[in-house]
């Protein structure tokens, strides 16, 4: 990768503030002073701004305890996104895999890694998320045996895939599916006669949220998280 290139993919610099930086010889690469925006950067080198050491340019992998009030957007004009939760450069390149509406909390996976993403929220891949969730009413019995066979909500022309339901109480249970159609945990229970008072995302296939990450807080996820999608 050449230097400049290099440098907007790690900092918010454009490539015309990365190469009169160069100018300036206070970039080094493993200690040695550039100049020259098309010298090749490989993908272990160090790379530096006034001593300040860079990141590598490798794809990066986060997860995100997302709080009540944010949506799951790159840009809003109403309302907060997740990507400000982040400290992070470079956050217009970040995808968001595996969206949360603004009243649901829980598990959000970021990266910059599209392929990534792909396997996360494509329907043909069955990643598995799994929910806890609180309703207003109680949960029947026919009500799980339902929803765990697939069940039909509106305008859709198939019904939902099968899915598992354990209750935890009365009115709170654990609801893993393998789809991501619009608002579905909401509308499944809601197909059954209830409704959907609290929702809380727990895992996406085996990435598990972190349960020392409070609300708002993030971490990179681990090499064996990453591999596992």
């Amino acid at each position: 990768m050449r230097l400049d290139k290099y440098l907007t993919s790690v900092t918010d610099l454009s490539r015309a503030e990365s190469k009169r930086i160069l100018k300036s010889s206070v970039v080094t690469v493993d200690g040695v002073r550039v100049t020259d925006p098309k010298t090749h950067i490989a993908e272990q080198a160090e790379v530096a701004i006034d001593g300040d050491l860079l990141r590598t340019a490798t794809a990066r992998y986060f997860m995100l305890h997302k709080p009540l009030g944010y949506v799951s957007a790159t840009k809003d004009r109403e309302h907060l996104t997740v990507l400000e939760l982040l400290d992070e450069d470079n956050l217009d390149q970040l995808h968001i895999a595996g969206r949360l509406d603004i009243d649901t909390t829980g598990l959000v996976l970021l990266t910059d890694d599209g392929q990534w993403s792909h396997r996360v929220t494509s329907p043909k891949r069955d990643c598995y998320k799994t929910y806890l969730l609180e309703t207003a009413d109680p949960i029947t019995d026919e009500a799980v045996e339902k929803i765990e066979q697939g069940i039909h909500l509106d305008n859709e022309k198939r019904p939902t895939k099968p899915a598992a339901m354990e209750l935890v109480d009365v009115q709170t249970a654990r609801l893993t599916i393998s789809e991501g159609k619009y608002h579905q945990v909401k509308r499944m229970l809601a197909a059954v006669g209830n409704k959907v008072e609290m929702l809380h995302r727990e895992r996406i296939g085996d990435i598990v949220l972190d349960e020392d990450l409070l609300p708002g807080e993030y971490r990179e996820l681990t090499e064996t998280e990453v591999a596992s999608i």
